[in-house]
């Protein structure tokens, strides 16, 4: 782990199936994660003096793959070190030191935030990956990463030695995208994918009904519930059920509402939570606060 920040944590079988050339794949009968799904951290959007948090998305060639390609740093010095919240959203990220390219790790699937602590000047960038996504360009089990932080140089070292190379220490969040662009164009265009309809009609399913599904009526697509659960922790990084919480908890930070309309209308029961004290504590540990605390700011 780089010197300038701390981590904390609070709280796989590869499936073989038909290797299908990534140009002879229907992508219209890939589900289109983009549509149903749209990952949020909400921390790094809330206006800080002298933070600023950027997303750009990808080439339209890599969105089916890549959500959003992200900077997150300072514009001045801060006058204490800063403390960064990530709340679970489903993905899967590559970040880096802009400032020292050869900081590079792969943020894995979490069910839980996590909690960095940053120094007094930063300049991030990032991979956000639509699920399942990282493992169909690496070929390695998403469960491996889950809920940890792995040197990217281990896990891809072809895109560690690219970013060393190209990354400017200053360079702006369209140069930066510039670069992965073409880096991840040509990652695409030389892969194969193991496709595998039952796990893409899985989270259809999940995405579609925001993550509010019954695992063994809901999923019934062909597979045993076992095989299921292999496929997802190899491709996701972790359970249908983990997965379907982190699902319909960003979707609520999607809706964005008011504290009154979750006591009042009881959204909490529309989520498939058995009640509010069982939504307060699920909220919490994807968030790291409460939902009174999230949607009063």
């Amino acid at each position: 782990m780089p010197a300038l920040f701390h981590l904390w944590r609070h709280g796989g079988v590869h499936l073989v199936s038909q290797k299908i050339p990534i140009f002879a794949l229907r992508m219209s009968a890939q589900p289109n994660i983009r549509r149903f799904f749209t990952p949020i951290q909400p921390n790094a959007r809330q206006p800080v003096q002298d933070v600023v948090y950027q997303e750009l998305p990808p080439h339209p060639s890599l969105q089916p793959f890549i959500y959003c390609y992200w900077q997150f740093r300072t514009t001045a010095p801060l006058p204490r070190s800063f403390n960064h919240t990530i709340v679970a959203d489903g993905c899967i990220d590559i970040f880096f030191d802009l400032q020292q390219p050869k900081d590079q790790y792969v943020m894995g699937f979490c069910n839980s935030y996590t909690e960095f602590a940053l120094s007094q000047s930063f300049n991030y960038a990032g991979i956000r990956f639509l699920p399942g996504m990282f493992a169909q360009l690496f070929n390695i089990s998403s469960a491996e990463l889950s809920n940890k932080v792995a040197p990217l140089a281990d896990i891809a070292p072809a895109v560690a030695s690219f970013i060393n190379k190209r990354m400017e220490p200053n360079g702006a969040l369209t140069e930066i995208k510039q670069q992965l662009d073409a880096c991840f164009i040509r990652i695409v265009h030389d892969g194969d994918f193991d496709w595998d309809g039952r796990l893409y009609e899985s989270l259809q399913i999940i995405l579609s009904r925001q993550g509010v599904v019954d695992i063994l009526k809901d999923l019934d697509t062909g597979i045993s519930p076992r095989q299921l659960r292999r496929l997802f922790e190899f491709y996701i990084g972790d359970t249908p059920k983990s997965f379907c919480q982190v699902v319909r908890f960003q979707n609520l930070l999607k809706a964005k509402p008011s504290t009154q309309s979750l006591r009042q209308n009881k959204l909490f029961f529309d989520l498939g939570y058995y009640d509010q004290s069982h939504f307060i504590k699920e909220f919490k540990k994807l968030h790291g606060i409460t939902p009174a605390q999230a949607f009063r700011r």
